[in-house]
């Protein structure tokens, strides 16, 4: 199936362009920066430019859209308020309605778990995202997912993360792996090709991992501070103050995570992962992890 991601070269993009690539499925990219070198189709240019845009779409059985800018850049400010809508909205809506005219019946939105923040930047601009994703779905008979990841900028991204620990200080407060939101999103296109959607455009929420049971998050630290990361990982508290983690913060798991709900969907990367990788940055043997 030839499969079209948006912001293809970034992080997830890449990720997702060898994972196809390996199913047998031939990805193709539209970004300004050149793809992963498993992608053989690649359309240099903006989700903003409509005659790009539309000549991408051509001949593509589906649309995976990732192209966006992040909460990050909203808390950083390094993007304004325009930026946003043009690019995750008035670009959204071009990928929506190009796929329409070209009669691409599958389109794969991700969103974010930011529409919580319903009237932030970023937030509010994946909640227009969305209601175009459904409004196409039901107008033009569209087979749309749309999958709401928590934040995923991986650690090996060093224009946002310096370092290994900076990134775990991140994850730790509790978090999804980019590797996890990968398989979902290969989730997601396996019930694209097969079919059998309903509602319309289903949202399932993408959470990670967790060492802890509900008893220990409703429990936290009941004995003190630290002593339910001591429970699980007695050998680590040294190693998370060194670097500045606090081994009594209590991480912050969704509290109606649906992810479990995405049939095939099963998140692999926890605290446990990170800290195996923060001993060996400690180590000086690295501390990343997934695929560059």
């Amino acid at each position: 199936m030839r499969i079209l991601l948006t912001g293809g070269s970034g992080d997830l993009g890449g990720l997702l362009s060898e994972a196809l690539a390996a199913w047998g499925d031939e990805p193709a990219v539209i970004d300004l920066a050149p793809p992963h070198a498993c992608v053989k189709t690649y359309f240099g240019g903006s989700i903003l430019d409509r005659a790009a845009v539309g000549k991408s779409v051509e001949g593509m059985a589906c649309v995976i859209h990732i192209a966006a800018w992040h909460g990050i850049h909203e808390n950083r400010r390094t993007k304004t308020v325009y930026e946003f809508h043009d690019l995750n909205v008035t670009g959204t809506f071009n990928m929506l309605e190009a796929a329409a005219v070209a009669g691409v019946k599958r389109f794969l939105f991700i969103s974010s778990t930011s529409v919580a923040d319903r009237y932030g930047v970023y937030g509010h601009s994946k909640i227009l995202g969305e209601e175009m994703s459904r409004a196409y779905a039901h107008r033009h008979g569209m087979v749309v997912i749309i999958l709401r990841p928590r934040a995923f900028i991986p650690s090996w991204n060093t224009a946002v993360y310096a370092s290994f620990p900076e990134w775990a200080d991140w994850y730790a407060r509790g978090a999804v792996h980019i590797t996890d939101v990968s398989r979902a999103v290969l989730c997601a296109v396996d019930l694209l090709k097969n079919g059998g959607l309903a509602p319309p455009a289903p949202i399932f929420t993408i959470d990670g991992a967790y060492d802890f049971t509900k008893e220990d998050l409703d429990t936290w630290d009941a004995e003190g501070p630290g002593s339910t990361f001591r429970k699980y990982y007695p050998e680590d508290e040294d190693l998370l103050r060194k670097y500045g983690l606090d081994p009594a913060r209590k991480p912050k798991v969704l509290t109606i995570p649906d992810a479990e709900k995405l049939p095939g969907y099963l998140p692999e990367y926890s605290l446990k992962n990170m800290l195996g990788e923060l001993r060996r940055f400690d180590a000086g043997t690295g501390g990343v992890a997934g695929v560059k």
